[in-house]
């Protein structure tokens, strides 16, 4: 599922934001590529060690937390620590896909990728080119949002950034580990929850926004910072009954398939 979630951030946090991007000091980006993804990559990056990232991706975590469409489309159970580039005289970065696995700067904690995420700080008027393009099952995307807005979608997505011949192309990346590994399922378990939405209408969604914690909620784990851990909690209005469902037949399956094998290898 590749999805666009707009305004992720206002404008005031935009503008706030891009205040302390302008004043940042910035490093190569191949400081977080892999051995592949490196010989591609061509950009500038934010030190993760400086406190305005620190403080810019507490911004970002904030908005994700609160940001009923991204908690339903992700099902999120980790997110990494936000991270922060800029393109600018014709940097680029070529087809590439994401680690399958990120680590954690600094902690012990891993990610696993099953999404990958893109929000935007500069507006598509501000520079030419820059435009993330990403390659599924249903073709090639080419994608430049306004700033505020964030694009969805699978880290396993072979994916590039086209060089910016003008100007400069500033965003937030990074992962999201979710509860439901699997793209189909989780995508079925979006769709599901936008049905009832529409079904229910605004008055029966306003009111599971009032329910106490513990009553469609989900927990979300944001590994990093200066905390190292944090919870955070989202809403969503889907039936979790219906997610760990997901779960229960993901697991029979496995086990099914490990009592074929066994067979097959004593046979």
């Amino acid at each position: 599922m590749l999805l666009q979630v707009p305004d992720v951030l206002t404008p005031e946090q935009v503008a706030s934001c891009r205040k302390i991007l302008e004043a940042a000091e910035w490093v190569d980006g191949r400081i977080t590529a892999g051995h592949q993804s490196a010989r591609a990559k061509d950009n500038l990056q934010l030190r993760e060690d400086l406190d305005e990232a620190k403080q810019l991706g507490d911004v970002v975590l904030a908005a994700l937390e609160s940001n009923p469409l991204f908690m339903s489309a992700a099902l999120p159970l980790k997110v990494f620590p936000p991270l922060f580039n800029r393109y600018q005289d014709g940097q680029s970065f070529g087809n590439h896909v994401d680690n399958a696995i990120r680590q954690v700067t600094g902690t012990p904690h891993r990610v696993r990728t099953d999404l990958s995420a893109t929000l935007f700080f500069s507006n598509p008027d501000e520079y030419d080119g820059g435009e993330l393009v990403v390659e599924d099952t249903y073709g090639v995307h080419s994608i430049k949002l306004p700033a505020g807005h964030l694009i969805l979608y699978p880290a396993s997505s072979v994916h590039h950034v086209r060089p910016v011949t003008r100007g400069a192309r500033l965003g937030s990346f990074f992962w999201i580990q979710s509860m439901v590994r699997d793209d189909g399922e989780r995508t079925l378990l979006f769709d599901l929850d936008v049905a009832i939405q529409r079904l229910t209408g605004a008055e029966r969604h306003a009111a599971l926004r009032r329910r106490e914690p513990g009553q469609a909620r989900l927990h979300l784990i944001i590994t990093g910072g200066q905390a190292g851990q944090r919870e955070m909690t989202g809403l969503v209005a889907l039936d979790l009954e219906l997610l760990f469902a997901v779960h229960i037949r993901e697991h029979q399956r496995d086990v099914g398939q490990d009592a074929a094998n066994c067979i097959h290898e004593r046979a």
